[in-house]
């Protein structure tokens, strides 16, 4: 396939090398003055991976979307909306596009393939590349398993053929809703892990995966998706990765955020916060942690007198 790459972050870089690895015809886009960029263009290297020359590298983003017949959105969640009025100037028609981030709009608590599918011809379909595993991990031959959703049905099974190999096993995911919020809400439950290792109480992380589980699986349901999604790869597979990794920006931020540090990456966790408590609002679901961890961040209160209020609510049965 020839396959496009726009955005060239850790995830952006390391599916372009993943896909040139086993077979495909890659390109990577990128803006012009972007530092992640200008490296991959003038070394073919970043601090993970080294580019073999098969992979063009170009930062004309009408030749990298015209060419292509599957395109790779890697991205900031929330440039989605501005980033593909760029995209839709150019003959979309009938091309495939596939989300590899993770994130809920705060301006309208939309999904991103809500927010793509403004844009794009109906020919055009939309998939979602999710599930657990790190950049770092991936590139030292380090397995692991992910989740392909959409609404397309033949796109889906299309793109786990294509893209399947002995370093990622994907998993048809058949619930768009709960695959897309599970995903982003991960990153919210790995600020909270963040806060508990740096209020020195890491073994309270069981609890935390249990009630944010079931925290979101309550919301999904909600918002019309299966509440099982919650337990899949998209959420509770992911955890490992974002609860515990030292290579977890959210689960890092969390933990700086307690200690009074400043995070300077980005952790997509803290605009998904503010979307889930909207959301959570918006179809009446109550979601203890995510409140917490958005009054956290915004300095309503400490990460201390959040931890005491969690163990001080009212006596609830657990399921």
């Amino acid at each position: 396939m020839n396959i496009t790459l726009l955005g060239c972050g850790r995830w952006g870089s390391f599916i372009a090398w993943y896909l040139d690895k086993i077979g495909h015809n890659v390109t990577i886009w990128g803006l012009s003055d972007a530092p992640q960029f200008i490296e991959i263009r003038d070394t073919r290297k970043n601090n993970m991976l080294t580019f073999r020359e098969s992979i063009k590298v170009t930062d004309n983003l009408e030749n990298a979307v015209e060419s292509a017949d599957v395109m790779i959105i890697s991205i900031s969640s929330q440039a989605v909306r501005s980033f593909m009025p760029k995209v839709a100037e150019f003959d979309i028609k009938g091309k495939k596009i596939v989300l590899c981030m993770k994130g809920i709009e705060v301006s309208t608590g939309k999904r991103l393939t809500e927010i793509v599918e403004e844009f794009v011809p109906e020919e055009t379909q939309v998939a979602v590349w999710v599930g657990p595993g790190h950049p770092q991990d991936f590139s030292r031959g380090i397995p692991n398993c992910m989740v392909i959703d959409s609404r397309h049905s033949d796109l889906k099974h299309e793109l786990i053929r294509e893209f399947s190999s002995e370093l990622i096993r994907f998993y048809v995911g058949n619930d768009l809703i709960g695959t897309e919020i599970g995903a982003a809400a991960k990153n919210t439950i790995g600020i909270a892990a963040g806060m508990l290792d740096g209020l020195n109480v890491s073994s309270l992380k069981g609890a935390l995966m249990s009630r944010g589980t079931r925290e979101i699986s309550r919301l999904i349901k909600a918002m019309g998706g299966n509440e099982l999604s919650a337990y899949g790869l998209c959420h509770l597979g992911d955890y490992e990765a974002t609860l515990f990794s030292k290579y977890s920006h959210n689960r890092r931020f969390g933990e700086m955020l307690v200690s009074g540090e400043k995070f300077d990456k980005l952790a997509e966790g803290v605009d998904t916060t503010k979307a889930l408590v909207y959301l959570g609002q918006k179809y009446n679901v109550e979601l203890p942690i995510c409140q917490a961890v958005y009054n956290v961040i915004n300095g309503r209160i400490t990460a201390k007198e959040c931890l005491s209020d969690m163990f001080l609510r009212s006596i609830k049965t657990e399921f």
